[in-house]
């Protein structure tokens, strides 16, 4: 019994590992097009109002074309294998994963918050999303200096977890025009916002709370 629950945690594992290199993937097909640097371009026909405003476009562009960074390096940060095998692999991708969210997806997220679709709710949801994902990060980067590492492993899961909310932003999007689902489009933006990363951080704090209780530590 104790194997299988084994197999069966490895393999679950395995699998979200899997779905987020397949959803690094994609994001980075989305971005393909914004080479172009065409003002048309997908997403960019419903910002046409904000676009020629130059700390928003400089934004989009920056968050757009190093999402795949964050989303691979952060990923290794909770690879066992890696951990034990390659500490230094595991060291170097987390000073780049934590660089590229404080110095550079973190703030030209915050920047795009306040403009974005869906009107205040949205924008309040978009810009805590985005100063939680500084501070998480940041956090996780002190602790890993302090050599608290626990806390450290504890701060960096929440900001990937933040980090994720670029993939669950989507699905949720996919899922409620595959199934139909009878919302208005305004309130359905608004409904993904807070849905995309608050639900992700949920799980992230369920995960470090049964990881208190093999290993107890401080809250932080």
């Amino acid at each position: 019994m104790i194997i299988t629950r084994q197999i069966l945690k490895k393999g679950g594992i395995t699998l979200l590992a899997a779905g987020i290199l397949f959803a690094t993937w994609l994001l980075i097909r989305l971005s393909i097009p914004y080479l172009a640097f065409d003002r048309y371009t997908d997403f960019l026909m419903t910002k046409q109002r904000v676009y020629h405003i130059r700390p928003w476009r400089f934004s989009f562009y920056i968050h757009v074309f190093i999402s795949f960074v964050v989303m691979l390096t952060g990923l290794l940060q909770f690879s066992w294998y890696v951990i034990k095998k390659y500490p230094r692999l595991h060291r170097r991708s987390g000073t780049i994963y934590a660089a590229v969210v404080l110095f550079f997806s973190g703030p030209s997220g915050l920047v795009m918050a306040f403009y974005a679709n869906g009107g205040l709710p949205a924008r309040i949801s978009f810009v805590i999303l985005a100063l939680l994902w500084l501070y998480t990060t940041a956090m996780g980067w002190y602790y890993a200096r302090q050599h608290q590492w626990m806390l450290h492993g504890a701060m960096m899961l929440r900001s990937y977890a933040l980090t994720l909310s670029a993939v669950s932003l989507r699905l949720y999007a996919y899922l409620i025009d595959v199934f139909n689902i009878p919302i208005h489009p305004r309130a359905s933006y608004i409904l993904i916002a807070w849905l995309s990363w608050t639900l992700n951080l949920l799980i992230a704090e369920l995960i470090i709370r049964k990881l208190a209780k093999i290993y107890p530590i401080k809250k932080a």
